[in-house]
């Protein structure tokens, strides 16, 4: 095993801008009898789908995809607008099991799949460049890297649930997939000289089938600055107003922070108002929209302040399997807190002789857990059996568990 590839940085002078899409920029596809056309150009062209997708994060509620890109050769790029045009499944159907490629294709894949775009194959251009210990692994960054041209990201951030969408903003979006086929053959190079294909194909496969994520426990605890908010009551407070803003924001379609900011809920949780004029004399209520909508959020504090005190919610959250904060190991269980020092250690080192991350080489969930509640025999197979069970892939156990398995044996 060799270690990641690394080829001669790319002198930034040298970086040639790409600003044009070859083909242009066509008409955004809305319409059923351009979806087709679209497909059936799609099922005569050649090689991998280029793929990605636009959302309206921080601006609409949901993750919601508003824009999709699509490129093949011999078929040119397609922008499809996934509104008018729910189902998109007979793009799926026209290029059949040939692989799509991605950049961070965990974030792109669920709204995909929303609206039936379920790829049998995937590679991620990400991924592979974590697995080959790229400095930088945003799409910027890997396409200047593997291709020396530059890719502007003015429009990152922008709100892609605008209707018309401005030409620029086309433009933006057809070249993100422009020359993505390219930085993956690149890539899948590097990997295959590196000895590092298997693991990608695995990586890819995993991110490819990763069922969606459980809805989240008591998701209110995770509001900003809540760790600053001591009491019960204040808690209750901090619940209910999160509560009234989410109900607010999914009526609306409007991201929960434009509706009320983080910190607009802290502070009134910090603070009890019990009238309208003391909820509005707090500087986080200051703005129009947050004085507009004062009495419903006030509503929300006064039926908090009114609960009984076995309704409040508790300090320290909901009961989980999960390991606590390894800071408490040393106290709770010095001989666990053992355990993981080695185990970081074995994987820091790992990552370092293959220019790997860690977080790549086990994720830190599963590497917590084998160390906190290892296996009651735990040999190598053992431990192997337990991190197959926490989603941990094949290429990442056949290097970690006959190291953790040594390193437990001596704790």
């Amino acid at each position: 095993m060799s270690s990641a590839v690394t080829p001669d940085a790319i002198d930034p002078a040298e970086i040639a801008p790409l600003t044009e899409p070859a083909d242009g920029v066509g008409r955004v596809v809305d319409a059923p009898a351009a979806l087709e056309r679209v497909a059936s150009a799609f099922a005569a062209g050649s090689g991998p789908v280029a793929a990605d997708a636009e959302r309206a994060s921080g601006y609409r509620y949901g993750q919601a995809t508003y824009l999709v890109q699509v490129r093949r050769q011999g078929a040119g790029t397609a922008l499809i607008d996934p509104v008018p045009l729910r189902d998109l499944s007979v793009l799926s159907a026209a290029v059949g099991d040939v692989e799509w490629v991605l950049h961070a294709a965990s974030q792109d894949l669920p709204g995909l799949a929303e609206h039936g775009l379920r790829p049998a194959r995937v590679f991620d251009t990400e991924l592979a460049a974590r697995l080959l210990g790229m400095p930088r692994v945003g799409l910027a960054a890997v396409v200047a890297d593997t291709l020396g041209l530059g890719l502007a990201k003015e429009h990152s951030a922008v709100d892609w649930s605008t209707r018309p969408l401005p030409e620029d903003w086309l433009r933006y979006a057809a070249l993100d997939v422009e020359v993505l086929v390219e930085v993956r053959d690149v890539l899948a190079a590097r990997l295959e000289e590196a000895g590092k294909a298997a693991w990608a194909a695995q990586e890819f496969e995993h991110v490819r089938t990763l069922p969606p994520p459980a809805p989240r426990v008591e998701p209110w605890r995770r509001t900003s600055g809540t760790h600053t908010v001591k009491g019960r009551r204040q808690l209750a407070v901090v619940r209910s107003l999160w509560e009234a803003r989410e109900a607010n924001a999914r009526q609306r379609d409007v991201s929960p922070g434009r509706v009320l900011p983080d910190r607009a809920i802290i502070a009134a949780a910090r603070a009890l108002p019990r009238s309208v004029p003391q909820l509005v004399a707090l500087p986080e209520f200051a703005t129009k929209g947050a004085r507009r909508r004062a009495p419903a959020w006030q509503q929300a504090i006064d039926a908090a302040l009114a609960l009984d005190e076995a309704e409040l919610p508790t300090t320290r959250g909901p009961r989980t399997d999960a390991p606590p904060p390894p800071r408490a190991w040393a106290d709770r269980d010095p001989v666990a807190a053992q355990r993981l020092t080695a185990a970081r250690e074995i994987v820091s080192q790992l990552s370092e002789e293959l220019t790997v991350p860690a977080e790549n080489l086990l994720q830190p969930d599963a590497l917590r857990r084998v160390c906190w509640t290892p296996p009651a025999r735990s040999g190598p197979e053992e431990i192997a059996e337990f991190l197959r069970a926490r989603q941990a892939r094949e290429w990442q156990i056949e290097l970690v568990a006959e190291r953790l398995a040594r390193a437990f044996a001596s704790t």
